[in-house]
């Protein structure tokens, strides 16, 4: 078996869960578990976060899953139903659902449900992508307070710059024009919000990347926000060997050698998910000890500098992102996001939980 695995730390989940009450004191938790957990496995997350306060998951397959698995927390479907047949499921396993556009109202309204749902229904204050306009909102909350099938409204936004600094100003000025004097709960903020604008906080936060140890925040370190990576990715040298000046490593030759080199191979390359245009000096940890990538990531191998780990052989453990590897410093490396690391882990990476 190669040696490459996703280890999934439970304690790490509870704590990050536990650092999101830090910052919303006052709020209730929605852990956003979509993505399949952003990838560390759904039910794999759901383990680690039975203190929260409800689930948010994409798709009614993802709330059946938590249910079958016995989790009774509300389970709200971020885009609703995409069809008025869901709603047997909506109805069956008892969920919450975002409404955000005028056809799910019309499905609730025709719907023949057991008991009512609660819905949340959502508010474009800016992003652009899915909610209802400032203008026909109030129109919306007339229709749902109206329908039988809706037992409660939670009033809700999504922000498109929570993570800058004054990013959500005209955002909240919409909230505040929208939602005001209003008798329901809210739910706004996502992890940028609940860690720099607590403002944002209301009734209900939605955290997401923050629960998996990752930083929403570009200009922040996750550490320096009080929160531990959920997942390693581990793997092990296979190979070992000594290069020249003027030699070079991998696809393309993009690494050439200035001295003589000691260069590891490792297990790993981007079928398994690492990513591919992570170029020579991606931080990477041999024995414990940081080390830097050489060349082109291919397939299945990548190549790391270990010139200045005299101890470094085959079957030396290799931290591609974890606690000494930030996944943030290996995606910007790659000019990418952590978010996008973690959930293009291949499936062919065995996953192991521990905690």
């Amino acid at each position: 078996m190669r040696p490459i695995v996703a280890h999934i730390s439970l304690p790490a989940l509870a704590h990050n869960l536990a650092q999101v009450r830090q910052y919303a004191p006052h709020a209730k938790v929605i852990s956003v578990v979509k993505a399949n957990g952003y990838g560390h496995g759904l039910l794999n997350v759901a383990q680690g976060l039975t203190d929260t306060d409800a689930f948010a998951v994409l798709s009614p397959s993802e709330a059946i899953a938590l249910r079958d698995a016995g989790y009774q927390q509300p389970v709200l479907l971020l885009e609703g139903v995409f069809s008025a047949e869901q709603l047997v499921d909506v109805d069956r396993y008892r969920l919450d659902m975002v409404v955000h556009h005028a056809a799910q109202i019309t499905w609730l309204q025709q719907a023949t449900l057991s008991a009512p749902i609660r819905v949340f229904l959502k508010l474009d204050s800016g992003m652009h992508r899915l909610g209802f306009q400032p203008a026909d909102y109030q129109h919306a909350r007339t229709q749902l307070a109206s329908c039988a099938n809706v037992s409660d409204i939670v009033l809700m936004t999504h922000f498109a710059n929570a993570d800058v600094s004054n990013g959500v100003t005209q955002a909240m000025q919409t909230v505040a024009q929208v939602m005001a004097d209003q008798p329901y709960q809210r739910s706004l903020a996502n992890s940028a919000a609940v860690v720099q604008q607590p403002h944002t906080h209301a009734d209900w936060v939605r955290p997401g990347i923050m629960l998996y140890g990752a930083t929403p925040i570009a200009e922040k370190t996750a550490a320096s926000l009080g929160l531990k990576p959920v997942m390693t990715l581990q793997s092990a040298l296979i190979s070992v060997q000594e290069i020249q000046a003027g030699e070079s490593v991998g696809y393309g030759s993009l690494f050439i050698a200035d001295k003589p080199t000691k260069v590891g191979i490792v297990a790993c390359g981007y079928a398994d998910g690492y990513p591919r245009h992570a170029g020579t000096g991606t931080p990477i940890a041999v024995n414990g000890k940081l080390t830097r990538t050489l060349g082109r990531v291919s397939m299945d191998m990548l190549a790391v500098d270990v010139t200045d780990i005299a101890e470094a052989q085959i079957g030396s453990p290799v931290e591609l992102w974890g606690a000494l590897v930030p996944v943030d410093a290996v995606a910007q490396a790659a000019g990418t996001i952590g978010y996008e690391l973690l959930c293009a882990v291949a499936s062919r990476v065995p996953f192991k939980v521990y905690g």
